[in-house]
């Protein structure tokens, strides 16, 4: 009895195959930061929860925002909140039909880094100087 063996099929290409690029990364990234926009909603529903609950529970979460890990997880919150900002914005230049030339994609990829980082900081001057 001849043993049969499936056919030969061309493998698709994956991450080791490619050369990483900016756009890659960046496409990575909104995905990762969409994910991560759930954690944060959660948290801000835990403390409107929290305020809703009274004095004492609003305390403590106040306590907690505002301890150097709460502090440090906020500052990620509304940097992975304004890149994915950023980059939707990238993708709504692209709905619009412009920056598809190679380096105009590598630039906005490399801009949404850049502007979100940017924009993150400027929050959170304005928001400790006031």
């Amino acid at each position: 009895m001849a043993e049969s063996r499936p056919a030969a099929r061309p493998l698709s290409p994956h991450l080791q195959i490619y050369r990483w690029s900016w756009t890659m990364a960046m496409s990575i990234a909104h995905r990762v930061t969409g994910t991560a926009l759930y954690g944060g909603t959660l948290l801000i529903a835990l403390w409107l929860i929290a305020a809703a609950s009274g004095p004492a529970a609003y305390d403590t979460a106040q306590w907690i925002a505002g301890s150097i890990l709460g502090k440090l997880v906020l500052f990620g919150y509304t940097f992975v909140l304004l890149h994915h900002m950023v980059g939707g914005l990238r993708h709504f230049v692209w709905d619009l039909g412009h920056g598809y030339e190679p380096q105009a994609r590598t630039n906005l990829a490399k801009y949404s880094v850049v502007v979100s980082g940017g924009l993150t900081l400027l929050v959170w001057l304005i928001a400790l100087t006031r």
